[in-house]
């Protein structure tokens, strides 16, 4: 139990949809979707019963990835629309109550911004020092070389020569996306400069980008050689949560978001320990409200790299709810609740099942695990009709998102150029590249699922199940995945004493069975319990319930319960809710 008393906040009780802005809706038939598409559609986003959008990046940009490279903090990526209609999506979202979160890429820019133009001009230029430049060294026979050994996190050198200025600059990412150096005074007051432009439009808070990278250790060292056949190695150690990580987030707080009433969530690569997330987001540091620790969205990656294998186990998924639901009242923080996002998979595919005969029940189970945790919950628009991930009938060609594929062609370039080779790597893909968060959202069953005109090209493959998953199938089904998440959002706003601010027991494996998820939930204001019990497999599971005989069947996914008695019957991937008197 936490010895802080319970501080309630709109940010605590929100449930947060995410929109990836390309894939929501298209208005006007160019095959992407666009502002007017989501504004068309707050009307749906407010049925669903949420509080909060979290919207991918909007901004100017070359979409070399697919925004996270900004050209113009101020200006709008042009096909998406104007400032002017996101000005008309604020308001008409506020309107309805609901809140926005902008994507915040502050860690690096594109190579288009202005600002970087002008930090490569010359080295002489005033803003030379807003990146991270570094002289070439030399090898004995004197040929160049980087200034260190970094991996960027896309595949290759995480450093980029530039001709014109006879200088490398660190691009953690792409080429394209030149780090931003956090040291240089000026950069940040611009920096802050640009997030008050949008909160004084009205957005109410911030998903911080890359968050943790923005402080480097100042000597830029080599990375540890694990694997000594690679000429770049993991610098992670030393570029992220550097030494002055705190100071900038502390600055940021205290220069800009103090001054409105916001909510911030930071994402948080590379650092998933307890005394790490402690120094973002314990109440008395004063920094972050919650952080993406990112490590629910990695159960499944290879112990040296996201597409190597290592299959889920709901193991894995106890041990992190666990781990962060006992941490954060030890340090009065708050948690983020998620399963999936535009960086990830879909988490029905790959931690229970879209196969037909399971898919509705599975996805019920799992807005059942979102919803009855302390924290933020974060849908990602699609949660809500049970969308899964394209299948194993795609090929490679169907994926182009830039992680992926650059994994796929390096590791096809080390087999050799053999596509016969590949088929474990396509495996991982099929399960985890960020495609799947990003496809286009199914609204019914018209060509292009309703996402765009039928003579357009979508920007991105859609899924084929469309015909049967998709919004205008569930809208008035009173069985669908659709009408489940809006009762138990209804359910988490009416027992939020309980399901949200409530402590958290586990259930230990020895009394579930280790293919079941079980935790207690109690209200420290009226005493009221609930009991969750979750079934991450296909197989029926029996779990004795002796010491809650007498508790009511709060919601199910499954039919045929009352009020409980010695056992529940938890049929395929079934999840049940059970609530004291």
């Amino acid at each position: 139990m936490s010895s802080f008393p319970v501080e309630k906040t709109w940010w605590k009780e929100a449930v947060v949809y995410q929109i990836y802005p390309a894939s929501y809706l298209d208005s006007n038939g160019d095959g992407l979707g666009d502002i007017p598409g989501i504004i068309s559609k707050v009307p749906y986003i407010k049925s669903l019963g949420v509080d909060a959008i979290w919207l991918s990046p909007i901004f100017a940009s070359p979409q070399k990835d697919m925004g996270y490279d900004v050209a113009d903090y101020r200006s709008i990526h042009a096909p998406y629309g104007t400032i002017n209609e996101v000005q008309t999506l604020i308001e008409k979202l506020h309107a309805n109550n609901i809140r926005i979160l902008m994507d915040l890429v502050v860690n690096h820019t594109s190579d288009q911004h202005a600002w970087f133009k002008e930090s490569r001009s010359s080295k002489s230029s005033a803003k030379r020092q807003w990146y991270i430049w570094r002289d070439a060294k030399y090898d004995e026979m004197g040929n160049r070389k980087e200034p260190n050994n970094w991996k960027s996190i896309f595949g290759g050198s995480a450093w980029v020569f530039d001709e014109g200025s006879d200088q490398y600059y660190l691009a953690l990412f792409l080429p394209s996306q030149p780090d931003l150096n956090w040291e240089n005074a000026d950069m940040r007051k611009a920096t802050h400069d640009d997030m008050r432009f949008w909160l004084d439009r009205g957005v109410d808070g911030f998903r911080i980008d890359s968050m943790n990278l923005m402080s480097k250790h100042p000597d830029l060292p080599d990375g540890k050689i694990v694997n000594p056949d690679e000429p770049y190695q993991s610098g992670a150690e030393f570029f992220a949560s550097g030494p002055k990580m705190h100071d900038y987030i502390r600055e940021i707080r205290t220069e800009v978001l103090d001054h409105y009433d916001v909510m911030t969530v930071g994402e948080l690569g590379f650092t998933k320990d307890e005394k790490s997330v402690r120094q973002y987001v314990a109440k008395d540091r004063h920094e972050l409200n919650m952080l993406f620790t990112g490590d629910i969205v990695d159960m499944d990656f290879g112990a040296n790299a996201k597409y190597e294998r290592d299959d889920f186990h709901p193991r894995k998924i106890r041990h992190i709810t666990n781990m962060w639901q006992k941490a954060m009242p030890k340090f009065n923080g708050w948690n983020t609740i998620y399963l999936d996002n535009h960086d990830s998979g879909r988490s029905l595919s790959r931690y229970a099942s879209d196969a037909p005969q399971h898919r509705s029940n599975a996805a019920k189970m799992m807005a059942t695990y979102m919803t009855t945790l302390s924290g933020t919950p974060f849908m990602l628009a699609g949660q809500e009709i049970g969308m899964a991930n394209l299948g194993k009938d795609y090929g490679a060609e169907s994926y182009i998102d830039v992680e992926g594929k650059n994994y796929y062609n390096e590791v096809l370039k080390n087999r050799g150029g053999n596509v016969e080779k590949m088929n474990d790597v396509l495996r991982e893909m099929q399960l985890k590249s960020r495609d799947h968060g990003r496809l286009p959202m199914q609204w019914d069953n018209s060509p292009h699922a309703g996402f765009t005109v039928e003579s357009a090209q979508p920007w991105m493959t859609v899924n084929k199940d469309f015909t049967e998953w998709n919004v205008a199938s569930q809208l008035d089904d009173p069985n669908s995945i659709m009408a489940y998440w809006k009762q138990i959002l209804a359910l988490r706003k009416a027992y939020k004493d309980l399901l949200v601010y409530g402590s958290y027991t586990a259930l230990d494996e020895s009394e579930t069975g280790e293919m079941v998820l079980g935790y207690e939930r109690e209200s420290s204001e009226t005493g009221q319990k609930a009991v969750v019990l979750l079934n991450f497999s296909n197989q029926s599971q029996q779990v004795t319930v002796q010491r809650y005989e007498g508790f009511k069947v709060l919601i199910s996914n499954q039919s045929g319960d009352g009020i409980v008695k010695e056992e529940v019957e938890l049929q395929s991937y079934g999840a049940v809710v059970l609530l004291s008197a």
